[in-house]
C-alpha cells in the first residue's frame, strides 16, 4: 500500500466505521466524501451480484444500497422481452430513482447476435453495452456503432477467456477502430492474470469506458471474489490512479460471491472504499 502501518491502520478503521453504517447511509456518506475531495467518478452496481433475485429485489437491495445505478444482465432484462417491456422495464427503474447505466456482459459469436445485441441497447434507450463480440467480429462490431452511435465496452475476463483475458488484449485489438470501441475492464479478473488493474488501467485509459470492482483472494486462475480490502488487490492505489487519471465514468460495484445472501459482502465492500476514498 506504500503507505506507513500507522496510515494503514487509519485507513482499517475508516473502513470499518463505514460498514458499520445503516446501508442507506453508505453510498450517502461516499457521495459527499467525493464532492469534497473532488472525486470524478461515481458508483453503480453490476446486476449479476443479485443474479439469484428478481429485477425488483435487485432494484431493493441497491436503493439499501444508497446507489442509483446499475448495469443490467439478460437475466434481470431478458433480450427476449419485446421492445414495449424492455422500455417498461426501463421505466420501472426510473420510477424507483435508479439509472440503467449499462447493459451486459453480453457475448456475440456471430453477425445475428451483434444485430440482436445493438437492437436490445437501443430499445433499453442505453449509449454503453458491455460485450464480448469475438475478434473475428469486431470489424463488424465496429460497423454497428456506427450505425448506432451506441458505445461498446469490451470486458475481459481473465484467465479463463481466450479472447479477451487481460484489457490489453482487446485494447491491442480495437486502439485504431472508432474511438466508441472500447473497454470495461474488471479488476478482478485483471488481477487472477497476476497483472496490477490500476497498471492495466493506465495502459489502456483513453479507451476506459466501464468498470467492475471488486477484490480477489489471490492472483492466480485460482483467485476466487472476496469482500473488498479482505483480497490482493491494492483498492488504495487503485483509486489514487483513478483520480490522477481523472477517470470521470462508474465504477461498478461486482460481487460474484455468496449469490444467495450477497447483500452483506456487498455492503462492506462499499463500506471499504468510502473508507479508502475518505484517506485520499
Amino acid at each position: 500500500m506504500n503507505g506507513s502501518r500507522r496510515s494503514f491502520i487509519q485507513l482499517a478503521g475508516m473502513a470499518a466505521a463505514c460498514t458499520a453504517l445503516p446501508l442507506s447511509r453508505l453510498a450517502a456518506d461516499n457521495s459527499a466524501v467525493r464532492t469534497k475531495k473532488n472525486i470524478p467518478f461515481d458508483f453503480g452496481i453490476a446486476s449479476y451480484t443479485f443474479r439469484a433475485f428478481t429485477l425488483d429485489q435487485t432494484i431493493d437491495m441497491t436503493k439499501r444500497l444508497g446507489i442509483n445505478k446499475l448495469t443490467l444482465k439478460d437475466k434481470h432484462l431478458p433480450m427476449a422481452l419485446s421492445p414495449e417491456e424492455i422500455a417498461a422495464a426501463v421505466e420501472k427503474m426510473k420510477a424507483a430513482g435508479i439509472e440503467l447505466s449499462s447493459l451486459g456482459v453480453i457475448y456475440m459469436n456471430t453477425e445475428e447476435e451483434v444485430r440482436k445485441a445493438f437492437a436490445y441497447a437501443h430499445a433499453a434507450g442505453v449509449k454503453l453495452m458491455n460485450g464480448c463480440p469475438i475478434p473475428e467480429l469486431l470489424n463488424f462490431t465496429e460497423r454497428m456503432v456506427k450505425d448506432t452511435d451506441i458505445t461498446i465496452a469490451i470486458h475481459n475476463h481473465g484467465p479463463d477467456n481466450r479472447s479477451y483475458p487481460r484489457p490489453l488484449d482487446a485494447y491491442t485489438l480495437i486502439a485504431k477502430m472508432d474511438k466508441r470501441m472500447g473497454l470495461c475492464v474488471d479488476v478482478g479478473h485483471t488481477q487472477r492474470l497476476n497483472i496490477d488493474p490500476a497498471d492495466e488501467i493506465e495502459r489502456c485509459f483513453d479507451r476506459v469506458f466501464d468498470m467492475h470492482i471488486k477484490d480477489v483472494s489471490a492472483s492466480s486462475k485460482e483467485g476466487k471474489t472476496i469482500e473488498m480490502g479482505r483480497g490482493v488487490i491494492d483498492i488504495p492505489k487503485l483509486m489514487r490512479r483513478l483520480v490522477t487519471l481523472g477517470y470521470s465514468k462508474t465504477l461498478h460495484y461486482e460481487f460474484e460471491k455468496d449469490d444467495k445472501d450477497p447483500l452483506a459482502g456487498v455492503a462492506e465492500s462499499v463500506g471499504y472504499v468510502n473508507g479508502v476514498i475518505a484517506a485520499l
